[in-house]
């Protein structure tokens, strides 16, 4: 498997061949995302697995533990999306209702805090700078997943949310590929999420029918 740790110098940084690709198909996903096709999560599913493999090699473990849940999350999404596309009415952009932004921020706050625990006091998941920003992105990243899952416009704001942390924590670790894809990511996030909110409006004058996730 020496593959996995194939890299190249640029500009005297050590760049991690698996990083480079994840993150390019990281940005793929955001792009796919926008245009509502199916093809966001095997895309999403294959970088997450090369950014585990990169984390791993990086000693990241939180970044490692935060990609195995993409994989899950990825393969529920694709499943989810896929459900959509066959009902009668497509899958539906829409804005989340009160409630479930109540939830959502419930579940970033909470899960922040636990898992910020984890990382101080489980030795192998112990991180040398800033458990709480780890988990926070941690937990954020995983968030923002459930809600693409479910079409919800509001998760293209929790991207732009760890977003803003994740660029000093990258730069930390090491990752300087996924620094830079952090600040590409906040640029495409608010195109995607002007897209999916102006879509989610227009809904309420047209057919669902006319909404369906693309092939």
């Amino acid at each position: 498997m020496n593959w996995l740790n194939a890299s190249f110098t640029l500009f005297g940084e050590h760049i991690l061949w698996t990083d480079l690709i994840g993150n390019v198909l990281s940005l793929a996903v955001v792009w796919f995302a926008m245009r509502k096709t199916i093809w966001t999560w095997p895309v999403q599913l294959t970088g997450a697995l090369l950014l585990l493999a990169a984390s791993w090699h990086a000693a990241a473990p939180g970044n490692a533990l935060k990609q195995g849940l993409f994989i899950g999350l990825a393969l529920f999404g694709w499943w989810s999306w896929s459900r959509g596309k066959r009902s009668d009415h497509g899958l539906l952009v829409r804005q989340a209702t009160l409630r479930e932004r109540l939830v959502l921020l419930a579940a970033l706050a909470i899960g922040t805090a636990v898992v910020a625990q984890l990382f101080i006091h489980l030795d192998w998941l112990k991180v040398a700078w800033s458990p709480w920003a780890n988990a926070y992105i941690f937990v954020g990243s995983a968030v923002a997943t459930f809600a693409q899952s479910r079409a919800l416009v509001d998760f293209w704001i929790i991207w732009v949310l760890v977003d803003l942390v994740g660029v000093p924590l990258a730069l930390k670790s090491g990752l300087y590929v996924s620094a830079a894809v952090y600040g590409i990511f906040f640029v495409m996030v608010m195109a995607g999420f002007r897209n999916w909110l102006r879509e989610s409006g227009d809904q309420r004058q047209t057919s669902p029918r006319n909404k369906a996730v693309t092939a």
